[in-house]
């Protein structure tokens, strides 16, 4: 029997940077069992040009990628979401809006390379770790038996991800 397909949302504030990272990595290695998501709740209106850059590097396509509100997901018309998880500190302090389908939430915070100043390498080598570390993440929620578990075992393991030292 094939497992269900699961719909995640990645929260960040801006939703030009983490977030976008994180759906882009979401849908490369988990293609068959996901489909991801990203968005902000205040988000900028544009990706941020040194996500784009490392994503191209990284034989990602980017055309799909925009910067948008998380209420294109709390909507009748939005995609059932299984899970939503936000990516920044600061999102994971507001309200969130009430989501379709009670998806299990987490907070996976890291750093925001986008607010690092210095040398094109400092500020690429920040992109880059953000990218290591949700790759890290997301990997092993990816590789979960997401059907074998119960709800609050998934909900352990799905916190218990963010928590993981990377």
């Amino acid at each position: 029997m094939t497992e269900k397909k699961y719909n995640i949302l990645f929260l960040c504030t801006g939703n030009s940077a983490r977030s976008i990272i994180a759906e882009a990595i979401m849908n490369r290695v988990g293609a068959a069992r996901f489909n991801a998501y990203s968005a902000g709740s205040h988000p900028k209106g544009a990706v941020n040009p040194h996500a784009l850059e490392l994503l191209k590097r990284l034989d990602y396509s980017v055309d799909q990628f925009r910067s948008k509100s998380w209420d294109e997901f709390a909507g009748p018309s939005a995609p059932k979401l299984d899970f939503v998880i936000t990516v920044c500190d600061d999102a994971a302090g507001e309200v969130c809006p009430a989501w379709p389908g009670q998806p299990m939430t987490a907070h996976w915070g890291m750093p925001d390379p986008a607010a690092v100043q210095g040398t094109p390498t400092e500020i690429s080598l920040a992109f880059a770790e953000t990218y290591r570390m949700l790759d890290r993440r997301i990997g092993a929620f990816a590789n979960l038996k997401i059907s074998g578990l119960d709800r609050l075992s998934l909900q352990t393991k799905l916190r218990d991800i963010g928590k993981a030292a990377l």
